[in-house]
Formats: structure tokens, C-alpha cells, sequence
């Protein structure tokens, strides 16, 4: 699609009729219709999965709250944990995605403590084979099974309801040979379905194309349940480095029926935190929601959609997110159209494509590199990075940047630490170069200092 001007793009979203047909005549819901008010009516929205009945909102458990310990580490807090998995079950979220790798590894128990106070046939566990990340050479097959025997431990559970190969695509097909398919783990983990601790197979997918399309056309012998992809509106039609268009991969998945569920609908944070003027043009056509909400509504969308995951780290995340899918309102044609020309807008703001899941973690020379990103993407969106010295704003910019920066980022984790080794690099899901950002980085803030008043 060609680029628009933004005074173009205001003019076009002006002239956008209502007569548009509703995407919502598409989709298959589950349990009471939205009613005429623009408030929700209170009721979770549901999709089926065979015999299994998921909340349309999933609750993804990578960045679960955290307080200090006695010794001053970071730990996860088992009470906020549980108040936010009550108020979630309470409110009809019933899934529940976690991994032995999230939360520095912390992320399957804490779950699995908050969810045992509940009967288990109350929720929904989705957990991963992680493992498949790690280089274990011949003992692939017996620590990814040993890895996975400690996952329904943690869990403490006897099954698993959505397990996944995690990231299937890093690495490319000669990762998916060495650590999924020649050691046989497939036929254990299709056996392990059969007798019934694992309930249903599917995979999450970061990477090379080619790698989903084979175990696509696999699935005479996988019969996949699900699967995971990363799906925006930001990626529907203008995916970068590492990630394929949403548009190509849920259209494999929807031809097969096999259902989706969504994984960084917000594009690790960015969509709920858009360059002003963008924002401006959310609000201007609907005052009443988030930025976060037309990028949710937006993915719930899809018919074939099972569930959209949000990593609800605080309870007015959660409250908020319920009340986007209590019940949905799906996107209508209009509205598609308006988000595709938000997501042509956006491509010229120069963001990096970090969506902080920490793979790349952790620096073996201490440098945080999701918290770096971060800081840098949320300056360039709120429009306070400083980038001529001729403008007036400029030494007010600098000023801030610079005290904002060492404010995030401890001296011993900022960027200029790195040497260029390039371990987090094929760790990276979206295929970042991330040691050519940080020198970026760190050559921008430098030439702040150099500028100095």
C-alpha cells in the first residue's frame, strides 16, 4: 500500500461511512450478544475448542507483578499473583499461558500456586516446550522430557490443557531437525496426547516461514489443536525482520481450522502507546477508547481466533481488558480500514521492534536490553527525543532524555557496556540486531552529552 499523508489520512477517516457491513456477521459467538449500549454487557465473550469452552481474553503469565525480597532481590508477589488470577476467573478469563522460561523461570509455579486454589476444571493451563530453545546436544530428548515432567509439578497438575513447542521458526529448519524432530521428542509429545496429560498440541511460531508451512503440511500426521502466532494490526500487513504478516499465517491456519491463539496483540506495549497524533485520530473517532482497546478489538476480531493473550500485570490492566471482551465488539469493515491506514502511518515512525519478552536475557555483561528499547521507544512516541540542536526545543529535550535515561537504566546496564558478542542476537524473536541498536543508542546519547549546555 502506497504511504498517505496525515492531513490525507484525516480527510479519507472524515469521509469513512457507517453503512459498512459488520466483520462481527463473520464471527462464531459463544453465550450472550453485545446489546445496542456502548458499555459492555458485562458477560466474557468464549470460542470453542473441540468440547472446551475459552474466554476470548487469555492471561498471558510472562510479566507477572514482582516485589523485593528481604535480601533486596526481585521476586514474584504471590499474593498480588493470586488476586489477579481470582479477579480473572471470577470475571470468566478461564486460559491461562505460562512457560518454564518466563519470569527468569519463576512464571509455572507462581501460576500453578494461584491456580491450585480453584478446581481444576476451572481454567485452562497452556504451558511450552521451552526446552526447545536450549542446546543440549544428545540429551535434547531426555531434558526437554525431563523439563516438561517438571513443568506438571510445578503446575501441580497430572495434564497439560494447551502445550506448545515454543518458537517454532528459530533457528530454522535445522533447529526444528536437531531438537524436535530426529530425537523423536514429536512422537513422544503426539504419545503423551494420546493418554491424555496432554489435552491438546499445538506450537507458538517466531521466525522462518518455511518452518511453519512444513508442519502445516504435516498435519495429516501432527493434527495440530492450535496454534500460536504473533497478531497486530501493526504486523498484519507490515511485519519486520523475523516476523511474517499475520494476514499469510492465520490465513494457513484458518484454511485447516486449526484455531489461533494471539500473542503480542499490543506489539509488546507499542500499540497502547502511540505517537501522539496517532492517538489523536483513535480518539477522534471513538473518544471513549484506549489505543489498547482498538488494538485488542482488533484482534479478537477473526473468526478463528481462540484466544488473545495480555500479560496483565496490574488489576487496571486486567479490568479494563475484561471489560473489552465483556463482550467484544467486533471491528467493522470501516474501522479494518482505519487501523490499516494507522498501521501505514506508524511504519514511518522509527521505533525498534522490542516487545521486552526477555529472550535475549540475560546479558552475559549485565546490560539491559528490553529496559534500553523500552526507554528509547517510549521517548520517540511521546515525542521527546532530541534530534536537532538547531530547534529551540532542543537543549530542554536533551536534558530530559539524558536524566530520564540514567533514571531507567542503572549505569552498570546501559548500552555502552556492550561488546558486540552477539549472544542475544539468535535469541531475538523479532531478529533485532540488537548490538547495532545499542551502538546507536549509546552514539545518540553520547552526542547529547557532548552538546551539553
Amino acid at each position: 500500500m502506497n504511504k498517505i499523508s496525515r492531513r490525507e489520512f484525516l480527510r479519507k477517516s472524515a469521509l469513512a461511512g457507517a453503512s459498512m457491513t459488520a466483520l462481527a456477521a463473520a464471527c462464531k459467538h459463544i453465550g450472550k450478544e453485545a446489546n445496542s449500549a456502548e458499555e459492555p454487557a458485562g458477560e466474557m465473550e468464549y470460542r470453542l475448542c473441540g468440547e472446551d469452552r475459552v474466554s476470548l481474553l487469555g492471561y498471558g503469565c510472562m510479566r507477572w507483578p514482582t516485589v523485593k525480597d528481604e535480601s533486596g532481590q526481585e521476586v514474584l508477589d504471590q499474593e498480588k499473583i493470586n488476586e489477579l488470577v481470582d479477579y480473572a476467573l471470577e470475571h470468566g478469563v478461564n486460559y491461562f499461558d505460562t512457560s518454564s522460561f518466563y519470569c527468569n523461570g519463576m512464571s509455572e509455579e507462581a501460576t500453578g500456586i494461584a491456580l491450585s486454589r480453584h478446581p481444576r476444571d476451572s481454567y485452562f493451563i497452556a504451558t511450552k516446550m521451552s526446552a526447545f530453545l536450549m542446546d543440549f546436544g544428545n540429551r535434547q530428548r531426555e531434558e526437554t522430557i525431563r523439563a516438561y515432567h517438571e513443568s506438571l509439578e510445578k503446575l501441580q497438575t497430572d495434564h497439560i490443557d494447551y502445550f506448545l513447542i515454543h518458537g517454532i521458526g528459530i533457528g530454522g529448519m535445522e533447529r526444528l531437525q536437531e531438537h524436535f524432530l530426529c530425537p523423536g521428542l514429536d512422537e513422544f509429545f503426539l504419545n503423551e496426547r494420546r493418554e491424555g496429560r496432554i489435552r491438546k498440541l499445538g506450537f507458538s511460531f517466531h521466525g522462518d516461514v518455511k518452518v511453519f508451512d512444513y508442519l502445516l503440511s504435516r498435519q495429516d500426521y501432527f493434527h495440530w489443536d492450535f496454534a500460536q502466532i504473533q497478531l497486530n494490526y501493526a504486523d498484519w500487513k507490515h511485519a519486520s525482520g523475523r516476523n511474517v504478516n499475520a494476514e499469510y499465517l492465520y490465513g494457513q491456519l484458518a484454511a485447516l481450522g486449526i484455531p489461533v491463539t494471539v500473542m503480542e496483540p499490543l506489539r509488546g506495549g507499542a500499540l497502547a502507546r502511540l505517537p501522539e497524533y496517532l492517538s489523536e485520530h483513535l480518539k477522534a473517532r471513538r473518544p471513549e477508547d484506549s489505543a489498547a482497546k482498538w488494538a485488542f478489538r482488533f484482534a479478537g476480531s477473526f473468526p478463528g481466533i481462540l484466544t488473545v493473550l495480555s500479560g496483565m500485570t496490574y488489576m487496571e490492566h486486567l479490568t479494563e481488558n475484561v471489560k473489552t471482551f465483556s463482550p467484544l465488539k467486533p471491528l467493522d469493515s470501516s474501522e479494518m480500514n482505519f487501523l490499516e491506514e494507522i498501521a501505514t502511518l506508524l511504519e514511518e515512525h522509527p521505533l525498534i521492534p522490542c516487545t521486552s519478552c526477555g529472550y535475549c536475557m540475560p546479558c552475559p555483561y549485565g546490560i539491559d536490553i528490553p529496559g534500553i528499547f523500552s526507554h528509547y521507544n517510549k521517548c520517540v512516541t511521546e515525542g521527546t527525543v532530541a534530534t536537532d540542536s538547531q530547534d529551540p526545543g532542543y537543549r530542554k529535550a536533551r536534558r530530559a532524555y539524558l536524566i530520564s535515561y540514567n533514571r531507567a537504566i542503572p549505569t552498570l546496564s546501559q548500552a555502552y557496556h556492550c561488546i558486540g558478542c552477539g549472544k542475544c542476537v539468535s535469541r531475538c524473536p523479532q531478529a533485532i540486531k540488537i548490538p547495532g541498536q545499542l551502538r546507536r543508542i549509546d552514539k545518540y546519547i553520547e552526542e547529547l552529552k557532548r552538546n551539553a549546555d
